[in-house]
This record gives C-alpha cells, structure tokens and sequence, in this order.
C-alpha cells in the first residue's frame, strides 16, 4: 500500500453491517489494511509540513477499526503487537523534554550533546530540574490504540519540588460498546476495571467536553507519563487536536521511564525478570510505595506515584533546583 492507497482507503464509505458474519480471516485482512493505512498516514503528517488531507481521517479509520475489532473475540487480539504503537519517544523528543526539565532551550541543549556521544544520564543529570508540570496515565482495553478503548485517564498538576502538592487532580472514567456489559472489559486482570464502573460513561471519543478539557490541560504545561510513548501513541489516534498541536510544539511528552533508566543505577544491575525501570519497582526503591505494595493501575493514582517518584529520584540525584 502506498500513500494515495491509504488516502483512499481511508476515504471509503465504512458499512459495519457488511462485515457482520464474515469469517476471521476476512476481518483480519480489512484490520491489517486499516493499521497499514493508519501508519502510512501518520507517517505523512508527521514529516510533510502540508500533508493532503486532514487528520481527522486518520481519527475515523481507528475507530472503523475498533469497530472491526469488536466482532472478533478480544483475546486472539492481545498478542497482537501494534506498529502503530511507538516504542519509545524519539531523540528529538528527548532533547526537547530535557529543554522543558532544565528551562533551557532545546537548540541549547542539542548544540551541547553533539558529537560527544552523550549518554541519557549526562542529558538529564547535566542540569538542575524545575517547574511546573502536568501529570498523566491512562487505563485501556488493549495495548493498541487503534484496536481498543480508553476507558480510565487521570491528571494532576504538580511543580518538581520537594513537598510540592498536587493541583487539578481528576479521574474519568470511559464507557464501551454495549456489548462488552456481556463480555467484560478487556484487561480486567491488569486495571481491575469492571463493566460497573464505565456502565454509564460516555466513551472517550464521543466525550467532547472531556476531549477539550484534556487537549487544554496538555497543552497548558509539558506532560510526564511512565512510558510516555504510550499516552502519546494513544492521544494520537484517540484525542482530536492533540496531534495537530503536538507537530506545532504545543505540546511535549516526557517519560519518567526514561528519566528512570538514565538516572537510577539501580536499574542497570537489576535482573530484567523485575521490571527494574516499572514504575512500580522503582517507587519501591524510592520509597514512594511500600516493598509489599502493588502499583495501582488507575490514572490518577498512578499519576500521584509517578510524580512522587521522580521528586524522589531527583532529590537523591541532588537535581532539585
């Protein structure tokens, strides 16, 4: 599939009644070509400053899709490894998040770290940290985001100090598909969110007012998130506006997974078996969540964790400015 497949992929009139009672295979091959579409599509917006078309198109063939996928059984889905699910924010991404960290600029910061091979400790232990920031984490029924739904997000307000308290603080719940009241919501064993809890909620994506208030509150400060490339992968394909501003540097994601990785050397002499960068395992090292504690798996819950941590981690890394 090229670019102008994808446009036209996208751009055809979408029946959900025609797929009802097809076979698997037929509906995995129209997923497949939706998800190649989806990331032929970001692709060009992301690097062509005038892309051909809006990215609301994009927006409308994930939800075509979701729509594909609930026909199938959610279980033969969860293995599935999304393309369209970053691994990772990029260098520039990096580079700009350290800039908002240390309230430099980020050409400043890119001039510095050329040529000399710097490593991710020397970019976020180089300078002291400050500020005000927002706080995020998202619960959903698949690790895809253009197969599942969000059906918790919880935000704070806090400024990187010690004793600093959290302002803003807000937990939603997001409705599903009526069919899941049978089936139950997907990835119940990891969030612990019941059909009771979202039973009367509207999804995310037909909650306008929600969609406003989150797109202002992530543009009103750099946002931080335990593996920020899943928000970000997630807002992109879910939050109407948020890729619009995120190209135009209105908005700027950075993981406290990362700043973990980079700045606790616990985690390189750590067995992977423990999930050593997992916000759960580094908040016991830190102190922030008792050895006999679970993280929590809700939005704002783990949103009050992540920024207490990285206070924490700062504080011994003597980077509170």
């Amino acid at each position: 599939m090229n670019l102008n497949e994808a446009i036209g992929h996208a751009s055809t009139l979408f029946m959900p009644e025609f797929f009802f009672g097809l076979d698997e295979d037929t509906l995995a091959g129209e997923r497949h070509a939706n998800e190649e579409a989806i990331g032929l599509l970001m692709e060009e917006f992301r690097t062509n400053p005038n892309p051909d078309f809006d990215f609301s198109l994009v927006l409308d063939l994930a939800d075509r899709n979701r729509s594909l996928c609930d026909m199938v059984d959610a279980a033969s889905l969860r293995d599935e490894r999304s393309h369209n699910l970053a691994s990772g924010l990029s260098d520039e991404d990096t580079l700009q998040a350290v800039a908002a960290l240390q309230h430099r600029r980020k050409e400043t910061v890119a001039k510095e770290v050329a040529g000399m091979n710097a490593t991710r400790g020397v970019l976020y232990g180089g300078k002291p940290v400050k500020g005000t920031f927002v706080g995020i984490d998202i619960e959903t029924t698949s690790t895809n985001p253009e197969q599942g739904y969000i059906v918790n997000v919880g935000w704070e307000v806090m400024e990187l100090a010690e004793g600093a308290a959290a302002e803003g603080a807000t937990s939603v719940y997001c409705g599903l598909p009526e069919q899941y009241a049978e089936t139950g919501v997907p990835l119940q064993d990891i969030h612990g969110i019941t059909w009771g809890d979202v039973a009367d909620c509207k999804p995310f994506r037909e909650d306008t007012e929600l969609q406003a208030q989150l797109l202002k509150v992530l543009k009103s400060h750099p946002y931080m998130a335990h593996n920020a490339a899943f928000e970000d992968s997630w807002f992109m394909l879910n939050l109407p506006g948020y890729a619009e501003a995120r190209k135009a540097g209105k908005i700027i994601p950075i993981d406290t997974r990362d700043i973990c990785r980079a700045l606790d050397p616990e985690v390189r002499f750590a067995s992977w078996e423990t999930r050593p960068a997992s916000l759960e395992s580094w908040a016991q090292r830190r102190g922030t969540l008792a050895p006999d504690e679970q993280e929590r798996h809700l939005g704002l819950e783990d949103t009050d964790l992540m920024f207490r941590t990285v206070i924490a981690e700062l504080k011994e890394r003597n980077l509170l400015a």
